[in-house]
Formats: structure tokens, C-alpha cells, sequence
């Protein structure tokens, strides 16, 4: 492999972290960043999932896109989100079943996450392996990242807690586990991340 290409596999998992993370840049898939993010614990998780869908949905794209006729493109690649959806399901349900009984539901709502479909029909549908592996990751490990930090924010400051062990009293930011609490968290660290990206994540590229 050629340091160029390595760089390029680089800037893919960069670009889905930072510059289009999905849920801080793209503002996508709230639904479930609100939902499943009380606990640390749940939101490794869903994250995890996502980035195992994301992963897999791009290399089965990439492998089959040169046998998909483009007229009914968007219903195969909803029939491989699915398929590889219900695999995470399945695997969540038999190995972690205390997680699956709290964000089971969301799990199987990866199906309709439209950064997934997206990546499927702009990048990995256009690309070979390689570089459609490091943009699933990459878009993945940046949905992760997001759950975990608005996962710590929500539960450190609401529950005092980290991962079900507590740490302090909770106090009047109870709040924050209440799905109101859930959009003012998400709103204060997507204000914060696009400053920090503003004001540091640019400058490698202005030079």
C-alpha cells in the first residue's frame, strides 16, 4: 500500500469523524441521539451497531455495485441495511440481552438512518473495496463518537454517573435524562464541536 493511498484511507476516517460527522456536522439520526444516549452504556452500544452496519453496507455495495442496475439501486441497498440490521439485531439479542431490551427498538430503526443510505448510494456504489471500508468506518466511528460523548455529558451531569456507577448526586441536572434534557445536551455539544472544528480542524487545510 502507498503512502498516498494511506493517506487517503486517513482522510476517509477523518472526514466521517470530523468534517461529516452525522450527527454534530450532518445533524442526522437525532432520533436515536436522544434516545438511547442516558447512559453511557447504551450509547457505546448503538454506536457500535452502527458502526458494524456501516461497515458491512458499504463493502456489500461496493462488491455488488457493478451487478446492481441502477433503476432499482435504492431498494437493494435497502435490502442490504436490512439484512445486515437484522444480523447486528440477532447478535445484540443473544450476546448483550440487558442492552437489547433497552435500545432494541433503535437498533432495528438503523434500517431508516438516511446517513447509511446515503454513504451506500454516494460513495460505495462509486468505489472499490478499500476506500468504501474506511468511509463506513470512518462515517461510523464518527456516529460512535457522537453517542459517546452526548452519552457522558447526559449521564455524568444528570445521573452522576459513568457506565451504572455512580460517582456524586445527580442535583437539578436531573434533567438532562429526560428527553428535553436530551435535545439541550445535543444542541450544547453540537455548538461546542463545530466551534472547536472551526477554530482547530481548519487550519491543517487553510495551510
Amino acid at each position: 500500500m502507498s503512502a498516498q493511498s494511506e493517506m487517503s484511507y486517513w482522510e476517509l476516517i477523518k472526514n466521517g469523524i470530523l468534517k461529516e460527522n452525522t450527527i454534530f456536522k450532518l445533524a442526522l439520526s437525532l432520533c436515536p441521539a436522544i434516545a438511547v444516549t442516558t447512559s453511557l452504556k447504551n450509547g457505546f452500544f448503538m454506536g457500535a451497531a452502527v458502526v458494524f452496519v456501516q461497515v458491512m453496507v458499504n463493502l456489500t455495495v461496493s462488491a455488488m455495485r457493478r451487478f446492481i442496475h441502477p433503476r432499482i439501486r435504492l431498494p437493494i441497498f435497502m435490502l442490504v441495511i436490512s439484512g445486515w440490521v437484522t444480523v447486528v439485531n440477532l447478535l445484540m439479542d443473544a450476546f448483550v440481552p440487558d442492552v437489547y431490551a433497552e435500545v432494541g427498538l433503535y437498533i432495528q430503526l438503523i434500517v431508516a438512518f438516511a446517513s447509511i443510505l446515503a454513504r451506500a448510494e454516494m460513495f460505495a456504489s462509486k468505489n472499490s473495496l478499500a476506500p468504501s471500508l474506511f468511509d463506513g468506518l470512518g462515517m461510523g466511528l464518527g456516529f460512535l463518537f457522537a453517542l459517546v460523548c452526548i452519552s457522558i455529558f447526559r449521564e455524568l451531569l444528570g445521573k452522576g454517573a459513568l457506565f451504572g456507577f455512580a460517582l456524586f448526586d445527580a442535583g437539578p441536572l436531573l434533567i438532562l435524562v429526560l428527553p428535553a434534557g436530551g435535545f439541550f445536551a445535543v444542541g450544547i455539544l453540537m455548538a461546542l464541536f463545530n466551534w472547536l472544528y472551526a477554530r482547530y480542524g481548519t487550519k491543517g487545510q487553510a495551510g
